[in-house]
């Protein structure tokens, strides 16, 4: 990204299974760091609370009200899939916004188009921008971006430095071959690691 990098957020996705089995998947962002999250540090363990809950709005009448009933929009959204009524998949996609449609892309990517954990992860994204705008990584061909302009979608230019697709961790259990299998997005650092 350019500009002020003490402006951006900062979020931290991590997921874990053990040999039980029991797993994690905890994403933690300190959101607009200029503030450095909320100030909060939890008593003296250096841990800063996050500000994601920033998002919300008390007016009764926006559609983000926070109140009964309701499920306001939210981005901090570490997920998880069952199969069989048992963990299948542990992941998250950092990103703001583009957690959401990250995290839909790569289900469908693994569900849908029977990718592995790794593919899914890296498979090309797009990005809704907001009304008809639409922006699709440089891996997404020509023979996608045409139909979408005709359309009448409004396509972001390949390459724009300021369009992030987010990046994601993962973990698939595949409990009928006793195997987990991790992947790691080459977007952002990190890796995936067993032992």
């Amino acid at each position: 990204m350019s500009g002020n990098p003490a402006a951006f957020g900062n979020t931290v996705y991590v997921t874990c299974v053990d040999s039980e089995r029991n797993v994690v998947s905890l994403i933690h962002s300190l959101f607009e760091s200029i503030s450095f999250g909320s100030g909060v540090v939890a008593g003296d363990t250096g841990i800063c609370l996050q500000n994601r809950g920033a998002s919300f709005v008390a007016d009764p009448d926006h559609p983000n009200v926070l109140a009964p009933g309701k499920r306001p929009f939210q981005t901090i959204i570490p997920a998880m899939i069952l199969k069989d009524e048992r963990s299948w998949l542990c992941y998250g996609v950092m990103g703001g916004d583009m957690q959401v449609q990250g995290h839909v892309q790569v289900a469908l990517n693994m569900i849908d188009f029977a990718m592995n954990v790794q593919e899914a992860i890296e498979a090309p994204r797009y990005r809704i921008m907001g009304g008809r705008r639409v922006a699709l990584e440089r891996a997404i061909p020509s023979a996608v971006r045409d139909p979408l302009a005709a359309m009448g979608h409004v396509l972001a230019p390949y390459g724009d430095q300021n369009i992030s697709y987010g990046g994601g961790q993962a973990i698939l259990i595949d409990a009928e071959r006793g195997v987990l299998q991790g992947g790691s997005d080459c977007r952002k650092d990190g890796c995936a690691i067993g032992y």
